[in-house]
């Protein structure tokens, strides 16, 4: 996608390829939205290696500091500019494969003040003027470059067309919607709900929420909007898996929702909402592993419900990482690597876990335990594979206790790393492994 509005939007983690011939004004445009720590300019690449930004003779040494460069401060996690021509298609390819490589969006600005420009400014240049034959396969290049940016998997594709349009420019940065490092307090994290409803409300009501509206903990109204009051200075945060399996999938996405907006809860995507998405889109979906059940329980509803919670679905982020970093939730957990951070892999991680793409004897998918190996900062709490009893690995804990399948439905209370549970009411799913060994070795999808 080109944008040529005056205003950037940029994630304020992400890797900035500036493209544009010499002449045109990159460096200058760099120094105005960046600071110096951020640019990584092939020129200042080539004096590192030879005292003279001007020796074209060390180009493949100066891009070699230039890419490594890059590459640590990606793994740092911090916010990178390429001030250099990027008018080769296989050099931005590199680029935006270390973007992939360490889950960075890659976005380009394009500066293209014309060719008439480009050679004046050069000529106006008190050091390093460039050959004019230069500059001017530098604008053929630039065309050509301008019709294959589109599809080169950019986030998002910049053009400043003009030199009023590079002098009217601004630039903001916008936080990546994961990255909740300032929300803090006490939080109450709920595993995985499958559509048990009344066990939700019960475990809420024994963690100290209150229901004023509803003076019972049925809350089965159709269209009921759920009032909530929770303790003070405490709020929930849901890990996804709100819906299928269970009985009662439209009122706990009403009552999540709610809380959410409300400002009383957090939440995050899990696998079940993904499927559930294609399905309300239209998309072809095989209603299996509790699907049908959500279907069933939707299409009971009017269409402006199921739109209502198309919206609340869509919106949920992948993962949240909070408290300053100390705490960080996802559905099947994350990697240290991958914390506030976005990209397919990281979203894919998010909800299916590690797998290894082979599946067991019961058809489910065989999984890794990445937590054996977890040595990050952040404390992480997922759900998504049922175990009997939550127990801490490495700062990790899954506190899916399968309720769906006659199991438990379990919180844990942040930061006080208090456990609370509530036992299934009853059990409204038959697993197809044995109860023991699904809470054991985890459900699959």
């Amino acid at each position: 996608m080109t944008i040529n509005l005056n205003q950037v939007e940029i994630p304020e983690f992400c890797l900035v390829l500036l493209v544009g011939s010499a002449g045109a004004g990159k460096s200058h445009f760099a120094r105005r939205f960046f600071s110096k720590t951020e640019i990584v300019s092939s020129d200042h690449c080539r004096a590192m290696v030879s005292d003279d930004e001007n020796d074209q003779s060390v180009s493949a040494e100066a891009f070699e500091l230039l890419h490594h460069l890059v590459q640590l401060r990606l793994k740092k996690r911090r916010l990178t500019v390429v001030d250099a021509t990027n008018l080769v298609q296989s050099e931005r390819q590199t680029l935006r494969l270390m973007a992939k490589q360490y889950h960075a969006y890659p976005i380009s600005i394009v500066i293209d003040p014309g060719l008439d420009v480009c050679l004046q400014q050069n000529k106006n240049r008190l050091e390093r003027v460039v050959d004019e034959g230069v500059i001017r396969e530098h604008d053929i290049a630039l065309r050509k470059s301008l019709k294959q940016l589109p599809d080169e998997a950019f986030r998002e594709i910049y053009h400043f067309g003009s030199p009023e349009k590079i002098r009217n420019a601004t630039l903001c940065r916008i936080p990546l919607r994961v990255d909740q490092r300032h929300e803090t307090g006490n939080f109450d994290i709920i595993g995985d709900i499958h559509g048990c409803f009344d066990e939700l409300v019960l475990l809420l009501e024994r963690m100290g929420y209150q229901f004023p509206e509803s003076g019972d903990s049925t809350l089965s109204t159709e269209e009921k909007s759920y009032h909530v009051i929770p303790p003070p200075g405490r709020r929930a945060i849901f890990l996804g898996d709100l819906v299928d399996r269970g009985p009662k999938t439209p009122e706990v996405l009403q009552l999540v929702k709610s809380m959410v907006d409300n400002g009383t809860a957090l939440c995050i995507e899990g696998n079940h909402e993904a499927k559930l998405l294609r399905w309300m889109r239209g998309q072809k979906t095989s209603p299996k592993y509790g699907l049908a059940e959500s279907i069933g329980q939707l299409e009971a509803r009017n269409e402006s419900f199921r739109t209502e919670m198309m919206g609340f679905i869509r919106g949920l982020p992948s993962h949240l990482w909070l408290d300053g970093g100390k705490l960080l939730v996802a559905h099947a957990g994350l990697k240290q690597e991958m914390h506030g951070r976005m990209s397919g892999k990281e979203k894919s991680f998010c909800l299916y876990g590690d797998t290894t793409g082979q599946k067991d004897e019961f058809g489910w998918p065989i999984r890794l335990n990445w937590g054996a190996d977890y040595s990050g900062e952040a404390m992480v709490v997922y759900g998504h594979t049922p175990v009997a009893m939550p127990e801490w690995q490495n700062n990790t804990l899954c506190i899916d206790t399968g309720c769906v399948f006659g199991g438990k439905l379990t919180a844990l209370r942040y930061p006080e790393k208090e456990l609370v549970s509530i036992a299934a009411l009853q059990t409204y799913t038959e697993p197809k492994k044995p109860l023991g060994s699904i809470l054991d070795e985890g459900e699959g999808s």
